[in-house]
C-alpha cells in the first residue's frame, strides 16, 4: 500500500516505469518512503475500529476526565488551560465561556491522537509513526505546483473521523471562519427569501432590548410618518352626502379559477402563486414597494420641506420673507424626532439645547444677509438671535453700526431704544434720554433733507410723534414727570404758536430761534399769563414787554398737607406715603415765582428744574394738522383727560403699568350707557399707587387743576368748528369722569362740590355763542344732570337740545346720537319691557323719524306711529348701508351716522318686538359690514355695532331671564375680531364668571394667544383665572378668616403661575410694566417672598426704567429698603424723598 494512494501508480520502491525519464523520476522520488510498511498500516487502522465499536458508557466530559486524572505526564496543550481556568474563574463569566471551548478543543484533539487508548501495544510504533508524520509534513507542497500531471487534482479520502461521531461536529480549527457583515446571503432575492440566523449574536441583542414607549424618539418618528393612503381600485371615493360605503362586489371575470392549490375558488390571485411557491407578477412588484418606501423613508414631509425653502431661497434669494420663514422653520423642524435633529445620545446629553437651534437660524440669516446686505429686517433677527451669544457692549456696538448704516428708519430707531431702555446691565435714564434726543434729531434732519445721504421714508413724520411721546412716557414712569411735562409744553409751544418768519427754516434752526423763548423766564403753556412763542417774538421785534404789576389777587392760603401723619409706622411705610403724595403734587416743574422775587436758588429740589438742555434735541416739526392735533390730545391724555385718544401699538404695552383694565367702566353697572374715561392701563401724570389699592382717584391738586385749566383757556381760541367741539367735549367729559369717581366711591360731601364746578363749566361752555347749537355739549350736561339725580332737569335740557335741533331728524348724526343716549337713561329706568309701547324711550325713538319738530313726551304713543317709525327706520338702515362705499373725506360723519342709527332702530325693536328683532337687526347690518372691504373708519364702526349688541344683550340678561349662549357667541364672534378691545374682554370674563366649567373659556384664550400679539388676552385669561381662584377660597373660608381645605386644590395656582410665565416670554410681555406688577403681586399674596423676590430681579432686567417696580418691592420686602433706593440712585431713577430726609421728617 502507498504511503498517498493518489499517487501509487507513480512509483513503486524498487520498479522503475518504462515510459518516464530520469527527471521525472527524481521529481517523484520524494514520494517513496522505504521505511513504510504495510503490517504497521493494518494494525493501525485495526486499533481505530476497535476503539469505535466500543460502548460509550460515560460522557464524553466524564471519559476526558479520567484520562486527564491518569496521566501525570501530560502535555503543555493540557497544562494550560488548566491554569487559565483556575485565574480566569475568578473574572468575568465570558472568560469562563472561553476557556471551556479552549478544553473541547484540547479533548477532541486527544481523542483523534493514536495509540492512547491502548498502551499495551507498545510506544515503539507510534513513535515511529509521528516521526514519519513529521517527515512528511516537512516535504509538503502545493498541489499547484505539480505539473504534467493528467487526472484529477483531488482524491477522496474514504478514512473515517471517530471524532465527528463522538462529537457530533466538526472540529472548529478545521472550519473556514469569516465575519458576517450583514443578515442576508449572495444570491437571494432579498424580497422574497431570507436565512434565518440561529446563532446570530444581533438577533440575541435584540431579543433582550426592552419594548420602546410611545415617548420614545422611535415612538414619536412612527407617530410623524406619512400615513399610507388607502383608496378603491375600481371606485372614486364615496360622495360626502352618502350615509353608507358601498362595498365593491367582484365581477364574473375577477372570480379565481379553481385549481389543484385552490379547489374551492375561494383565494385570490396571489394566494394561489403563494401556495404554488411562485412570487407575484412583475408589474405587481412597484406597487407592493410603495409601502416600504414609505415606510422607510419616515421623515419625506419634512425633508421635502426643507428641500423645497432650500430651492425657493437658492432660486430667488432676495425673497426676504422667505428667509424669515425658513429661520421660523428651525423651531418646528427642532421640536420633533428627525433625521436633522440631535441623536439620542446627544439628545441625553444636552436636552435639545436651545443653543443648537440658534446657531442653525444664526447661520441662516448671515446667508441671507449676504444676498440682501441692505434689508434691515434680517439685521434686526440676527441681532435678536446674537443676544443670547454676545456680551451686551458688543450688541450694543452691533446695534450702534445698524442705526449708523441706517439713520432714517424709525422702525429701526424705535427696536434700538426699546433695547438700550431694557438692558439693566448698561441702562442709566440719563443715557437713554439722550438717546432719544439723538434719534429724534437726526430723524428731523432727515425729514428736512438736511442729511442728503439717505432719503426720507413714507410715514417718518408719524413715528418721530411716535417716539416723542415714547420718550415722555419712559420718563413719566422713571419719576422724571417734570421733564415729562416740560416735554410736551415745549413741544406745544413749538408747533401751535410758532412765529412765521421762523416756518420756513429746517428744525434745527428753529431749535436756535426757541431758545431765547425757552430760558427767557416767560410763562409756558399751561401757566398764568402764558401767550404764546409767538407773542411773545413779536414783542421782542417792538422792545420788549412792559412789565406792569398786576392786582394783588386774594389767593386762598393752602394749608400745606402733612406728608409724614403717622410716625410710629415702620420707616418704608412713611418713605412710600410721602414718596406717593409728592409724586401727585410736584409732577409740574419748578419755576420762580417773580411776584414772591423768587430766583432759582430758592427751589428746594433743583431735579425740578427742566434745562434746554434737557429737551432742545428732542423737538420735532409737525406739518400735518392731524397729527398737530394728536399731539393736543396725547398731552390731553397724559394729563389725564378723557380724549378717546389710544396710545399707538409700537408702546401701548411698555407705557401700561396700572391694575384698572379690569375695572367695569359703566356707573352702577348699567350696560346701555357707557362713558369714555380715562386710557385704563396706563397712569395718568402723578398717579403711582400700589396694584392691591388700584386708582384712587381722578383729578390731580389744585396746582395741577389750574394747570389744565389754564391749558384750555390758551388753546381752545386755536381751533374752530369740529375741533374747538371735541376740545370742549373733552373738558366736560373729564368734569363728568370725577363726578363718576365720587359717586363710586361714596363721598356725598365732594360729590356735591365736585357736581357744583362740573355744572358751573358745562353752563359757561355754552354761554359760548359758537357752543349754543353744539348738540353734544346740550347731551354731556344732561347727562351730568342725571348722574346727579337731577332725572328732571336732566329731561328738560334734552328735550330742549332736540327741539333747538329743529326738523333736522335722522338726517342729522348728531341728533341721532343724543336721542340715542335719552331713550337708552329712560329704558335703564324701566323694570321690564311691559307698557314699554307707551313710555318714554318709545316716544323719543318714535318722534327721531317724523318729519316736524320734536315734541316732549305727553303720556302716550299712538300704534300708528310706531309702524311708520319701523317702516322709516328700514328705509334710512338701507340707504345708509348703501352709502359706506364713500370717499374717505366722508367715511368719518357716514360711520358716525351709521352707529347711531343702527342704535336707535336695534333699541326701538327691543322695546316693541322684543330681544330677538333687536338682535337681529345688529347681526344683519354686522354681517353686511363683514362682506364689504372697508376702510379703517368703517372698522371701528363695526367694533363700536358689535360692542353695541354686546351690551344690549347683557342689559336684557339683567332685566329678564334669557339663556347665556347668544351673548356669550356674540362675545366670542367680537373677540376674534377684536382681541385689543378691553371692554369686550370684560364682558367676557364677568359672563364666564358666572359658569362651573372653565374648559370652554380656556381653550377660547388659549387659541387667541396663538393667532394675536396682543396682550389683552393674557392679561384678562390671567383675571379669570385669580377671580376663580378667589370664589374658591371663599367657599373654603370660615367667619374666622382661615382656610379650610374641604374642597381640593384644582391647580388653578400652577395655571395662573403657567400663564404668567407664558405671558411674560412674549416679545410684548417680556417689557410690560404691569404684567411683571400682576405676577409679583400673585407671588406674595401666596406668601412666597422668595420667589417674589426673583421675579422682581428677573422684571428689573427687562423694565428697569419702571420706578412703580422699585415701591412696590419696597412694599412686598421692607427689609430691602436702603438696597432698592441704592439701585434707583445708581440708574438715575427719580427719589423725592432721599432716606436722610425721611429721618429728619421723623424726628422733628
Amino acid at each position: 500500500m502507498a504511503l498517498f494512494p493518489a499517487f501509487a501508480g507513480a512509483a513503486k520502491p524498487g520498479e522503475a516505469p518504462a515510459n518516464e525519464s530520469e527527471d521525472s523520476r527524481r521529481e517523484l522520488s520524494w514520494l517513496i518512503n522505504s521505511s513504510f510498511r504495510n503490517e504497521d498500516a493494518l494494525r493501525l487502522h485495526q486499533h481505530s475500529l476497535e476503539v469505535t465499536d466500543l460502548p460509550s458508557e460515560k460522557s464524553p466530559l466524564v471519559r476526558y476526565q479520567l484520562e486527564l486524572s491518569g496521566e501525570s505526564d501530560g502535555s503543555e496543550s493540557f497544562q494550560k488551560p488548566d491554569k487559565k481556568r483556575k485565574k480566569k474563574k475568578r473574572h468575568h463569566k465570558k472568560v469562563k465561556k472561553r476557556s471551556r471551548r479552549e478544553y473541547s478543543t484540547c479533548d477532541s484533539e486527544s481523542d483523534t491522537e493514536d495509540g492512547e487508548g491502548d498502551r499495551n501495544k507498545g510506544k515503539g510504533v507510534e513513535s515511529n509513526l509521528g516521526d514519519k508524520t513529521s517527515d512528511v509534513s516537512s516535504h509538503s507542497i502545493w498541489l499547484d505546483d505539480v505539473q504534467g500531471l493528467t487526472a484529477e487534482v483531488f482524491r477522496t479520502d474514504k478514512k473515517p473521523d471517530p471524532a465527528n461521531w463522538q462529537y457530533k461536529s466538526l472540529y472548529r480549527g478545521d472550519i473556514a471562519r469569516y465575519k458576517r457583515r450583514s443578515g442576508f446571503c449572495l444570491g437571494l432575492d432579498r424580497k422574497r427569501q431570507h436565512i434565518i440566523w440561529e446563532n446570530s449574536a444581533a438577533e440575541k441583542k435584540r431579543s433582550h432590548k426592552r419594548p420602546e414607549r410611545y415617548f420614545t424618539k422611535d415612538g414619536l418618528k412612527l407617530v410623524n410618518m406619512d400615513s399610507i393612503p388607502v383608496c378603491s381600485k375600481s371606485q372614486g371615493s364615496p360622495s360626502c352626502s352618502s350615509s353608507w360605503i358601498p362595498v365593491s362586489q367582484l365581477g364574473t371575470d375577477d372570480v379565481p379559477a379553481t385549481s389543484s392549490v385552490n379547489p374551492l375558488g375561494i383565494y385570490d390571485p396571489l394566494t394561489t402563486l403563494w401556495l404554488q411557491g411562485k412570487g407575484p407578477p412583475e408589474h405587481d412588484t412597484p406597487k407592493q414597494e410603495e409601502p416600504q418606501v414609505i415606510c422607510e423613508n419616515r421623515h419625506s414631509g419634512l425633508m421635502a420641506k426643507v428641500e423645497e425653502y432650500n430651492k425657493k431661497v437658492r432660486e430667488n434669494p432676495t425673497d426676504v420673507k422667505t428667509w424669515m420663514d425658513f429661520v421660523s422653520f428651525q423651531d418646528e423642524l427642532m421640536r420633533g424626532p428627525s433625521c436633522y435633529s440631535i441623536n439620542e445620545g446627544e439628545q441625553e446629553k444636552r436636552k435639545k439645547s436651545f443653543r443648537l437651534v440658534l446657531e442653525k437660524k444664526l447661520a441662516i440669516l448671515e446667508k441671507a444677509i449676504e444676498s440682501n446686505p441692505n434689508n434691515v429686517d434680517l439685521k434686526l433677527a440676527r441681532l435678536k438671535l446674537c443676544t443670547e451669544f454676545w456680551e451686551p457692549s458688543v450688541v450694543v456696538k452691533e446695534w450702534q453700526k445698524l442705526v449708523f448704516l441706517h439713520p432714517n428708519n424709525p422702525a429701526l430707531w424705535q427696536k434700538y431704544l426699546l433695547f438700550c431702555q431694557s438692558q439693566f446691565s448698561t441702562f442709566v435714564v440719563s443715557k437713554v434720554h439722550s438717546l432719544y434726543g439723538k434719534c429724534l434729531s437726526t430723524l428731523s434732519a432727515v425729514q428736512d433733507g438736511s442729511m442728503v445721504s439717505h432719503p426720507a421714508l413714507p410715514g417718518t413724520e408719524e413715528a418721530m410723534l411716535a417716539i416723542y411721546l415714547q420718550q415722555c412716557h419712559f420718563l413719566r414712569q422713571a419719576g422724571h414727570s417734570e421733564k415729562a411735562v416740560s416735554l410736551f409744553q415745549a413741544l406745544m409751544d413749538f408747533t401751535f404758536f410758532k412765529p412765521d418768519n421762523v416756518k420756513d427754516l429746517p428744525t434745527r434752526g428753529q431749535v436756535e430761534f426757541f431758545e431765547p423763548f425757552w430760558d427767557g423766564g416767560e410763562p409756558r403753556i399751561g401757566e398764568r399769563g402764558a401767550k404764546g412763542w409767538k407773542a411773545w417774538m413779536h414783542q421782542q421785534e417792538k422792545g420788549g414787554w412792559i412789565v406792569i404789576n398786576p392786582p394783588d389777587e386774594e389767593e386762598e392760603d393752602e394749608e400745606e398737607e402733612q406728608e409724614i401723619k403717622d410716625k410710629s409706622l415702620p420707616k418704608w411705610q412713611n418713605w412710600l406715603c410721602v414718596e406717593r403724595s409728592r409724586e401727585g403734587r410736584h409732577w409740574l416743574p419748578w419755576r420762580p415765582d417773580k411776584t414772591k422775587k423768587q430766583a432759582e436758588e430758592d427751589c428746594e429740589d433743583p431735579e425740578r428744574q427742566v434745562l434746554f438742555d434737557d429737551l432742545g434735541p428732542s423737538l420735532i416739526k409737525l406739518s400735518s394738522p392731524d397729527l398737530q392735533f394728536q399731539l393736543l390730545c396725547s398731552f390731553l391724555q397724559f394729563l389725564g383727560v378723557p380724549c378717546g385718544c389710544q396710545l399707538l401699538p409700537s408702546f401701548l404695552y411698555i407705557a401700561m403699568d396700572e391694575n384698572d383694565i379690569f375695572e367695569p367702566r359703566q356707573h352702577k353697572q348699567s350696560p346701555l350707557t357707557s362713558f369714555d374715561l380715562p386710557l385704563s392701563g396706563v397712569s395718568s401724570i402723578g398717579q403711582m399707587d400700589s396694584v392691591a389699592q388700584g386708582r384712587k382717584r381722578v383729578g390731580h391738586s389744585k396746582e395741577g387743576e389750574e394747570f389744565i385749566q389754564n391749558f384750555f383757556h390758551m388753546m381752545l381760541p386755536l381751533f374752530s368748528g369740529e375741533e374747538k367741539s371735541k376740545l370742549s367735549n373733552y373738558w366736560l367729559q373729564y368734569e363728568i369722569a370725577k363726578v363718576i369717581q365720587c359717586l363710586k366711591t361714596g363721598n356725598k360731601k365732594k360729590l356735591k362740590s365736585q357736581g357744583k364746578k362740573s355744572k358751573k363749566l358745562a353752563k359757561n361752555l355754552l354761554k359760548v355763542h359758537e357752543n349754543r347749537n353744539n348738540l353734544s355739549l346740550w347731551q354731556l350736561y344732561a347727562y351730568l344732570e342725571w348722574l346727579l339725580g337731577n332725572v328732571e332737569d336732566a329731561r328738560k335740557v334734552f328735550d330742549t337740545a332736540l327741539i333747538m335741533a329743529g326738523a333736522a331728524g335722522t338726517n342729522n348724526p348728531q341728533f341721532c346720537t343724543v336721542s340715542l343716549l335719552y331713550a337708552e337713561l329712560e329704558a335703564e329706568l324701566l323694570e321690564s319691557l311691559e307698557g314699554a309701547l307707551e313710555s318714554r324711550a318709545s316716544h323719543i325713538l318714535t318722534s327721531l323719524t317724523e318729519k316736524g319738530p320734536y315734541m316732549p313726551y305727553s303720556g302716550q304713543v299712538l300704534p300708528v306711529s310706531i309702524l311708520k317709525a319701523r317702516k322709516t327706520y328700514e328705509h334710512l338702515l338701507q340707504d345708509c348701508l348703501n352709502r359706506s362705499s364713500v370717499p374717505d373725506q366722508e367715511q368719518t360723519g357716514t360711520s358716525r351716522h351709521l352707529i347711531s342709527l343702527v342704535g336707535c332702530y336695534t333699541l326701538f325693536q327691543y322695546i316693541t318686538l322684543g330681544i330677538d328683532s333687536a338682535v337681529l337687526i345688529c347681526r344683519h347690518v354686522c354681517e353686511k359690514l363683514k362682506g364689504e372691504r372697508l376702510g379703517q373708519t368703517f372698522t371701528t364702526a363695526l367694533e363700536a355695532l358689535m360692542l353695541m349688541h354686546t351690551s344690549l344683550l347683557r342689559y336684557h340678561m339683567k332685566t329678564s331671564v334669557y339663556p347665556l349662549r347668544p351673548l356669550r357667541e356674540a362675545l366670542l364672534e367680537a373677540l376674534k375680531m377684536y382681541p385689543s378691545n378691553q371692554s369686550l374682554w370684560r364682558a367676557y370674563i364677568q359672563v364666564q364668571s358666572k359658569s362651573h366649567s372653565a374648559s370652554q373659556a380656556r381653550r377660547f384664550v388659549d387659541s387667541m394667544t396663538r393667532t394675536t400679539k396682543s396682550l389683552e388676552p393674557w392679561l384678562f385669561a390671567i383675571q379669570a383665572e385669580l377671580m376663580r381662584k378667589k370664589l374658591v377660597e371663599s367657599v373654603q373660608r370660615v367667619a374666622t378668616g382661615d382656610v379650610y381645605a374641604t374642597i381640593p386644590e384644582t391647580g388653578l395656582t400652577n395655571r395662573i403661575k403657567a400663564l404668567f410665565e407664558r405671558a411674560v416670554e412674549t416679545e410684548n410681555g417680556a417689557h410690560c410694566p404691569l404684567l411683571w406688577r400682576l405676577y409679583i403681586y400673585f407671588m406674595i399674596s401666596l406668601g412666597d417672598k422668595e420667589k417674589g423676590k426673583g421675579l422682581f430681579y428677573r422684571a428689573l432686567q427687562n423694565c428697569p426704567w419702571t420706578k412703580v417696580l422699585y415701591m412696590d418691592a419696597i412694599e412686598y420686602f421692607p427689609d430691602m429698603l436702603q438696597e432698592i433706593l441704592d439701585l434707583m440712585a445708581e440708574k438715575e431713577l427719580r427719589v423725592r424723598v432721599p432716606i436722610e430726609e425721611l429721618e429728619l421728617l421723623l424726628e422733628d
